[in-house]
């Protein structure tokens, strides 16, 4: 089995399932639900990213109540929660500040997911997937900073394909989360039956 490293994934696989779901719900909601006002889309983005950072404050709370793997999901409530705020507050009507705000959020988060990557795991699966998740976002970042070409429906299609692609992974990173967890789990138990039977051997010497 690849070493774990549980500051990062121990316990978590159900808040990337959480977070798969919104987000493949919002890509196809965004692909196929035919909205052509995109202060509609930015609202709807706002709204979903409210919904992020509020999965990933409960994630948090979880977390540091155990002492580990707490800070991953403060950066990630944080990041969902201040570009909810700007969209649903601040950008309101604007869109160039409205885009913007979208391209550094993708950006951000890509190198977030990037960088996790790299640090959270050695397992290959899972580097594989936050890897290009995060790749994937800083594509979408610099895509959304020349979207200025693009018609409304393009955008609102391209950017719930982006998503969609994040949900599917998320929700694959959390399975295979799961079922390292699982495997962890087995692996402790029979290392303690195996220092019991150890233990009992001894004793009748």
């Amino acid at each position: 089995m690849a070493h774990i490293n549980r500051r990062f994934i121990d316990k978590h696989w159900m808040v990337y399932i959480i977070r798969g779901v919104l987000a493949s719900a919002f890509g196809l909601i965004a692909m196929f639900g035919m909205m052509g006002d995109l202060q509609m889309m930015v609202t709807l983005i706002g709204v979903f990213l409210l919904f992020m950072g509020i999965v990933d404050s409960f994630s948090a709370l979880n977390a540091a109540s155990k002492r580990r793997g707490w800070v991953n999901s403060v950066i990630d409530a944080v990041i969902d929660v201040a570009v909810a705020m700007i969209l649903l507050l601040f950008a309101s009507g604007d869109i160039i500040m409205s885009l913007i705000t979208i391209a550094a959020y993708t950006i951000i988060s890509g190198v977030i997911d990037i960088f996790h990557g790299f640090l959270s795991t050695v397992d290959p699966t899972d580097r594989f997937i936050r890897v290009l998740a995060g790749i994937l976002g800083c594509v979408m970042g610099a895509v959304i900073i020349n979207a200025g070409d693009f018609d409304i429906l393009t955008f609102i299609r391209f950017f719930g394909a982006y998503m969609l692609v994040v949900g599917v992974t998320s929700m694959i990173y959390g399975v295979h989360n799961r079922a390292q967890n699982i495997e962890d789990k087995v692996a402790r138990k029979e290392a303690r039956q195996k220092t019991v039977r150890k233990k009992s051997k001894k004793s009748r010497k």
